[in-house]
């Protein structure tokens, strides 16, 4: 393509690109009442079959182990008894929601962000009692 061929496409292309950020920054009628206890309602039914669903899985994962002991005995395999759980698996039971967007501070998986780790680079941690002490009168004090 020749020089003016291209700047005739780069021109072209920018307005398009102006167009259509108009149409994507244009905002939408407020839903309607009806609309709105639709989707709770609709949020509430998810809700119920993600719970159901959360239930049988953990029922079809106790009955897999339970099955694979019992054959692994009737074969003659040394079998561990079961590791007691408190509560339930964490991959199932905690939501998968950010708790804010994406690459910002605080964007993690779950509900609960790490606690900064101690440090005393950052003033967080107390000096510690093994680093060398310099003489009183060390050059450079």
């Amino acid at each position: 393509m020749g020089r003016r061929m291209t700047i005739f496409l780069h021109a072209g292309m920018a307005l398009m690109m102006t167009a259509f950020a108009g149409v994507a920054i244009a905002k939408l009628p407020a839903p309607t009442p009806a609309q709105v206890e639709a989707a709770a309602a609709k949020k509430a039914q998810a809700a119920a079959q993600a719970e159901k669903d959360k239930q049988a899985l953990a029922a079809s994962m106790d009955a897999i182990a339970t099955s694979w002991r019992s054959k692994a005995a009737a074969d003659g395999r040394q079998t561990n008894p079961p590791t007691p759980v408190a509560a339930p698996i964490a991959a199932i039971s905690q939501p998968t929601t950010q708790s804010s967007p994406s690459g910002q501070p605080g964007g993690q998986q779950g509900s609960v962000a790490p606690s900064p780790a101690p440090s005393e680079k950052s003033g967080t941690a107390p000096p510690s009692e093994d680093v060398k002490k310099l003489p009183a009168d060390a050059p450079g004090r």
